[in-house]
């Protein structure tokens, strides 16, 4: 590896030489340049990114929840780029940077008139090539092991395919950050990578300026953490616009990042058709068929989809309720203690779960899967704040009988 792709450590907030004359530890990482269409491309005027950085408000996209913090992380946008380039290994570390940023700014501006921005199409293909190969790095069965760890409890892949997820495990480069007070991103920077933690631990600072400054508590207040399996930098591969907060190592960490044009040919192009196919789905479900349509669109925004072997107890009766869940494919059913046979039968378009969360109670039975099974999952708080218009319908459904005797509407 060349030499300046060394790594003789990082300080955050410090960025002078020794008086020795030799090199003072770096206080950020600065990514190689590499020819994707993207503002980090030699054709990509810095003064587009300028127009737009003052005044980004909470990109709320059909990634985020009502309150502006998206599914994918409460923060991300444009930083630095992780990749190769003047000659770096593409395995290597990060190169550092002998200086301070002198740009940034928070997620939450307010300030002065809104200038317009010039964003890519949010169709995450319309701007790609069809030719488009996705990038292979090789990994050995162990590094791939790894890599499958890391990844498996993240939001985003937890819906793609087979295949889509191997073309992102392969387009994924490990990226070891050796210290800690290392800046893997800077507020307001510029950047085309989305990085996923292996292991180690990260800060996450917002500077009230709207930029990273030098010196002591330059990046700002600390406003969150960033463990294994977390992510950071999404928002940057969705729109154009710049970090939106500093992200710092707090101890010797791994991250995987992933080039943007992966990202969107992916990833979130995974994200749109399932949107798509929920939307679709849930105008089926009788339960929701009085809701209007952008409340069907904010209750696709917030599901999950889990898959379940068949005879695996999707809820079990006595625990607490934590979702709600649509059956959109196979078959279950309900059973509970003392009474033989299933309650209830599920097909797809059906719900349950309902009852723990409207009265905040014990679940009042068990559901198991009769085939393998696809579920559409929805946390508490998205149940509460989505689904009050048709509580009432939910509130007639109960347990009690088999449901070869004459009993009540059952659910959950």
């Amino acid at each position: 590896m060349s030499e300046s792709n060394a790594f003789p450590g990082s300080h955050a907030g410090h960025g002078e030489r020794h008086a020795g004359g030799g090199a003072a530890p770096f206080n950020r990482i600065v990514e190689e340049d590499e020819n994707v269409t993207s503002p980090t491309t030699s054709t990509f005027h810095r003064a587009d990114v300028s127009r737009q950085r003052a005044h980004i408000h909470h990109v709320l996209s059909p990634f985020q929840s009502g309150d502006g913090v998206g599914t994918f992380g409460e923060f991300g946008a444009f930083g630095p780029n992780p990749f190769g380039g003047r000659g770096e290994q593409e395995h290597g570390t990060f190169r550092p940077a002998a200086g301070p940023s002198d740009s940034g700014f928070p997620n939450h501006y307010a300030l002065g008139r809104r200038t317009s921005v010039s964003a890519e199409s949010l169709n995450p293909t319309s701007s790609d090539s069809d030719s488009w190969t996705p990038p292979y790095h090789p990994k050995p069965p162990e590094q791939l092991d790894r890599l499958k760890t890391a990844v498996a409890g993240n939001f985003l892949f937890s819906h793609l395919e087979e295949d889509q997820f191997k073309t992102v495990l392969n387009a994924l480069v490990e990226k070891p950050v050796p210290a800690k007070d290392i800046k893997v991103i800077t507020q307001g920077d510029a950047g085309d990578y989305f990085y996923i933690v292996e292991q180690g631990h990260f800060d996450v600072f917002i500077h009230p300026s709207g930029s990273a400054q030098p010196g002591h508590n330059g990046m700002g207040s600390k406003v969150n953490e960033i463990g294994p399996g977390g992510s950071f930098g999404e928002l940057a591969l969705m729109y154009n616009a710049p970090r939106a907060a500093t992200v710092v190592s707090t101890e010797p960490s791994t991250v995987w990042a992933l080039d943007r044009v992966t990202f969107r040919r992916i990833l979130m192009d995974s994200a749109f058709k399932r949107r798509r196919m929920y939307e679709s789905f849930l105008e089926e479900v009788p339960l929701l068929s009085s809701l209007k349509p952008y409340e069907r669109s904010k209750i696709a925004d917030a599901l999950d989809t889990i898959k379940h072997p068949a005879g695996h107890t999707i809820i079990e009766e006595g625990d607490p309720g934590d979702a709600f869940y649509l059956l959109e494919s196979g078959e279950a059913a309900a059973y509970k203690r003392g009474i033989d046979g299933a309650v209830k039968h599920y097909r797809r378009g059906d719900y349950f779960g309902e009852l723990a969360l409207l009265d905040d109670k014990p679940r009042q039975a068990s559901v198991i899967a009769k085939t393998d099974v696809k579920v559409a999952q929805l946390g508490r708080d998205g149940f509460k704040r989505l689904l009050g218009p048709v509580e009432d319908i939910m509130r007639r459904t109960e347990y009690g009988v088999p449901e070869s005797q004459p009993k009540p509407e059952a659910s959950e």
